[in-house]
């Protein structure tokens, strides 16, 4: 399938174009980027473009829209962007996008494919009440796809309170989010707007789809998002309140969770590995950046606190959206 990446010379898109290299299902026909980018080949651009795309010539996103001529899109534009470009894309296409703009809205998933496939049953909501022949499906916030990997596993025991602080890369505010003066040697200790993000997103990924629209879980959830001085892989602590299961279960769950291994998605890794001392720069590129490492688990104060690490580039943007392409091109979705 032909696909188009939006904001390819962005950090994140950077990440779809580097992971969509060679892939099986998906073939890069356009490279999209703002105006002043256009016309230039992707690879002055982009020092460590992947070989087959440097002498791509980037698209402007206008001329993009006029004539997209692909058969799905991955959007890494900034939110402010995204909102009109992704309801004009998808009354004909396909689009899997990293922007917040659409996360909030009823009829449009926020997809984790290994904790919530279901919610793809959206996709013929979305169609029949907006009559699109497209479709929108969104990430979660990055540090909201680590958390809920690791919250999947544990449903099964009933999860009550959930508490986390997460510790973010500097990767996760763009290659001008922050100067070197305002991280080094530092921790900065608020992400305007991340901790409704997670609280929020968290509690639809894991709610239950009736009927034609998703009923959150119920469960209370707080978060305290800071930034720390680590080039990529968030790290979260998590405190956790479960209404039955032991140590030694909720450990079990962790190592036993793999719920999409029989489907052969091109990108799939094992999405969660339990190690005892996860660290990101250890570990944010286990399974290519998809596998979420979680360890240090112990009992505490009637329940149990872990710490989790994932890529927030891979796993919490643009290889999280391609897994969402491929669950979907696997289900039927994609034609």
């Amino acid at each position: 399938m032909k696909v188009a990446v939006l904001g390819a010379t962005g950090m994140v898109g950077r990440t779809f174009v580097r992971l969509l290299a060679g892939h099986p299902w998906f073939r890069i026909e356009k490279l999209v980027a703002s105006e002043r980018s256009a016309g230039k080949k992707y690879g002055e651009l982009v020092d460590d473009s992947p070989e087959e795309f440097r002498d791509v010539e980037v698209t402007s996103l206008p001329e993009f829209l006029r004539d997209p001529d692909v058969d799905l899109v991955f959007n890494a534009l900034p939110a402010s962007l995204s909102k009109e470009v992704e309801e004009e894309l998808a009354q004909s296409l396909p689009v899997f996008t990293n922007a917040r703009s659409h996360r909030y809205d009823p009829d449009v998933p926020i997809l984790v494919p290994e904790v919530n496939r279901e919610h793809l049953k959206l996709i013929d909501v979305q169609r029949g009440r907006r009559g699109w022949e497209g479709f929108i499906v969104t990430n979660p916030n990055c540090s909201t796809a680590i958390l809920t990997v690791s919250l999947a596993a544990l449903r099964g025991f009933g999860i009550r309170e959930v508490n986390v602080a997460t510790m973010q890369a500097i990767s996760g505010a763009g290659y001008s989010g922050l100067s070197a003066l305002a991280i080094q040697d530092n921790v900065i200790p608020l992400i305007q707007g991340e901790e409704w993000k997670i609280e929020n997103e968290s509690r639809k990924i894991l709610g239950e789809l009736d009927g034609g629209e998703i009923k959150p879980a119920e469960f209370r959830i707080s978060a305290i998002a800071t930034r720390v001085p680590v080039l990529h892989g968030h790290t979260e602590a998590v405190f956790v309140k479960l209404e039955r299961g032991s140590l030694e279960d909720v450990r079990e769950a962790f190592e036993s969770f793999d719920p999409l291994g029989e489907l052969g998605l091109p990108s799939y890794e094992r999405p969660l590995v339990y190690s005892d001392v996860p660290q990101p720069r250890l570990h944010r590129d286990r399974g290519r950046g998809l596998t979420v490492t979680v360890g240090r688990l112990e009992e505490s104060s009637g329940g149990f606190k872990y710490v989790v690490t994932g890529h927030n580039l891979v796993r919490g943007a643009a290889g999280g959206s391609v897994l969402n392409a491929e669950l979907a091109y696997r289900l039927g979705y994609l034609k």
